[in-house]
């Protein structure tokens, strides 16, 4: 039988670093309204001329140095964001051309903060289906591009960055299973409600949010996914060995690890460090977590994913 095994990883955040004191001088907000609210203390930012997609370059050359493969091995490329650098070609081709990669397939997918899982999912089926066996998985976001800097109630929420994943066929069992859901009944509560046509922006260029009912969802739909995933492989959250949800917020982690029963120590977090990178979050932290050494050979690890759509969906992986 054919699997799909994690074999490296690579993050990239822009060197320009913003506090929630910088934040401050600029808006009505404190380092201590945005902490108690969300646990974030800074984010990075990209400099005017970093697009998407050379953020995701800089974290794919990590993974791919990680993994000790050259990038001519990679067949498969999928891009999660929802900033992409055009809106055609797909960032996941410019990305390959930057890479020097010629001829494999190359493709966005657009899940927003569920970006990173649904792409690490499709990747896995592709590869056990035999038809591809070295796989790049990237989320990249410029989230700054589409905030409104006025509204303290989500541009301090946000941040820039790139994880990356090197994705391998193997004998052994690493992506062990994958849940997949949508329902775009909840569109409303989280939206860049807006679109380009005739040359001019039709609606608003700006992420929406209601923040409360993003909270009550995301947990619900967090735990529930993570057990659904569990089930399919016969375990139950005493299993996990570490815990990494989207990065939203430091009260959503929080409560999602509660309810699954599993004990703070074994939740990373990153999100006080870089905010809420998007699909981005997910293989940021999972890179922080393997160089730091907490993640080792064997552990099991949940990945989660919950965003706008609203999507959310989870992966059980074995390193």
């Amino acid at each position: 039988m054919i699997w799909s095994r994690i074999v490296g990883t690579g993050s990239y955040l822009p060197p320009k670093v913003v506090t929630n004191d910088d934040l401050a001088r600029q808006m009505d907000t404190s380092d201590e309204w945005i902490r108690t609210r969300t646990g974030i203390r800074q984010r990075h930012i990209a400099e005017p001329s970093q697009a998407s997609s050379d953020l995701a370059v800089e974290a794919s050359r990590a993974a791919l140095a990680a993994a000790r493969i050259l990038p001519q091995e990679i067949d498969l490329i999928i891009v999660a964001t929802s900033t992409p650098d055009y809106i055609f070609p797909s960032t996941a081709c410019i990305m390959q051309a930057k890479l020097g990669i010629k001829g494999c397939a190359a493709f966005d997918i657009q899940a927003v903060c569920s970006g990173f899982v649904y792409a690490l999912a499709i990747a896995d089926k592709l590869i056990r289906s035999g038809q591809h066996r070295c796989a790049l998985i990237v989320g990249a976001e410029v989230y700054s591009r589409i905030l409104d800097w006025k509204d303290r109630g989500t541009a301090v929420l946000f941040g820039d960055g790139a994880g990356a994943v090197i994705l391998r066929a193997d004998s052994k069992p690493g992506i062990m299973a994958s849940a997949l859901h949508a329902d775009g009944s909840y569109v409303d509560i989280l939206s860049v409600p807006g679109n380009v046509c005739g040359g001019k922006i039709v609606g608003s260029p700006f992420l929406r949010m209601d923040g409360q009912a993003v909270f009550k969802f995301a947990v619900k739909v967090l735990d529930e996914v993570a057990r659904e995933t569990l089930a399919m492989c016969g375990l139950t959250p005493a299993d996990v060995d570490w815990l990494i949800p989207h990065q939203a917020n430091l009260r959503i982690l929080e409560a999602t690890a509660r309810k699954l029963g599993i004990d703070p120590s074994k939740l990373i977090v990153t999100v006080d460090r870089h905010g809420n990178t998007s699909a981005a979050s997910v293989p940021l932290a999972l890179d922080v977590a393997i160089r730091d050494g907490r993640i080792k050979p064997g552990h099991k690890i949940m990945l989660q994913g919950v965003g706008g759509g609203f999507t959310w969906g989870a992966s059980l992986v074995e390193m």
